[in-house]
């Protein structure tokens, strides 16, 4: 696989995707969790809007390697570390990466070991794991034009 250019249109896609997935989160009712579990449609409307944000930050992951650098990654998990090696992320950064792409590993194949507990806890107060992460991707990517194919 060859380097190329980064498509500023996929990188806008998938940061636009994971803001609209986490608005769609906060506006469920998260004051606490009696009131989130009321009406069931909350829980599985949180569980597919987190699984879909962190898809959507893996899907971005592997663009960015796989067309700026020909890197291709076999599992989300190294996904976190070739940016950290990259410099696209930092440590800290690089660690709430491998993080959420374990824990989208296990709504998809271990969904049935989520509680709904942790599903509120998540939803409720750790959503800023991934605006942090996506947060460091946006402004690599602002700050390495040279990388980006600037056409929409």
């Amino acid at each position: 696989m060859s380097p190329g250019k980064i498509s500023k249109r996929v990188v806008a896609d998938r940061l636009n995707w994971i803001n609209k997935m986490i608005k769609e989160i906060e506006s469920l009712p998260l004051s606490n969790y009696e009131t989130f579990t009321e009406d069931k449609r909350n829980i599985w409307s949180a569980e597919s809007c987190l699984r879909r944000s962190l898809e959507a930050l893996m899907d971005l992951g592997r663009h960015i390697l796989a067309k700026g650098f020909g890197r291709g990654v076999s599992e989300y998990k190294e996904i976190g570390s070739v940016l950290e090696e990259l410099a696209i992320l930092g440590d800290r950064d690089s660690l709430r990466f491998k993080t959420l792409a374990g824990y989208r590993n296990r709504m998809v194949h271990f969904y049935h070991e989520i509680t709904t507990k942790e599903l509120y806890e998540i939803c409720s107060s750790q959503l800023s794991d991934i605006e942090d992460v996506a947060g460091a991707i946006k402004r690599w990517i602002n700050a390495h034009p040279e990388f980006v194919d600037g056409t929409l």
